[in-house]
């Protein structure tokens, strides 16, 4: 039996769950390209940009961004932009790309979680309706009825049971694997903000100082 006879067999509310299973699907691999993208080499990133931070050449660090085009990348680079203005605005330019970006990587998820939570009771009303109609075929034969004659309703249930649990569960675990590898980009977003604002902090006073002993 083919995929689309097990859709119609399952009644129309078996095509709301397999409505929600093409939606989740295209969610999760869009969302799983995502994040593998948005990976980097955390501590090799910053070990390059620390070293050309320190020699004050703030354009090959802008340009260094650029060509590694990783979400990371993108958010150190708006900080520096800001850098003549000082460590503040640098900070406050991090924190906003940042937040820019998770908001990007987190696109779709509260979607995937209403699948996950909605998917199985759509089984469970699939299931009603199924039993309903099954015994109001007892109730047309007049309690005359056998096996056959219960089939269909009875298939139905278990069929929307089964494919709503079966969405829910896929839906669910790879949300909490899209959350959890969300969770530790912000960690890395973190690590590094950190590590910049320090370092331009530490230029800032090195310049001032720099200035004060011309003086």
């Amino acid at each position: 039996m083919s995929l689309l006879a097990v859709v119609l067999k399952g009644g129309w509310v078996m095509l709301f769950i397999f409505i929600a299973s093409i939606i989740a699907i295209t969610i999760i691999l869009d969302r799983v390209w995502a994040i593998k993208k948005s990976r980097s080499n955390v501590p090799a990133f910053l070990v390059k940009i620390r070293g050309l931070l320190k020699k004050n050449d703030i354009g090959s660090a802008i340009n260094f961004c650029l060509e590694n085009k990783t979400p990371t990348a993108n958010i150190v680079k708006k900080g520096l932009k800001k850098i003549q203005f000082g460590h503040e605005r640098v900070k406050e330019a991090i924190e906003s790309a940042g937040r820019q970006e998770i908001n990007k990587l987190e696109k779709g998820l509260s979607v995937l979680a209403t699948i996950a939570g909605v998917a199985p009771l759509l089984g469970f009303l699939g299931t009603v309706t199924g039993m309903i109609s099954a015994f109001m075929r007892i109730e047309d034969l007049q309690g005359a009825a056998n096996p056959s004659d219960l089939a269909g309703g009875i298939w139905e249930a278990l069929l929307t049971t089964a494919f709503g649990l079966a969405v829910g569960i896929i839906a669910y675990s790879f949300y909490n694997y899209l959350v959890n590898a969300i969770g530790k980009f912000v960690l890395d977003i973190e690590i590094v903000s950190n590590d910049i604002v320090d370092i331009v902090e530490e230029l800032h006073i090195s310049n001032n100082q720099i200035k004060m002993d011309e003086e």
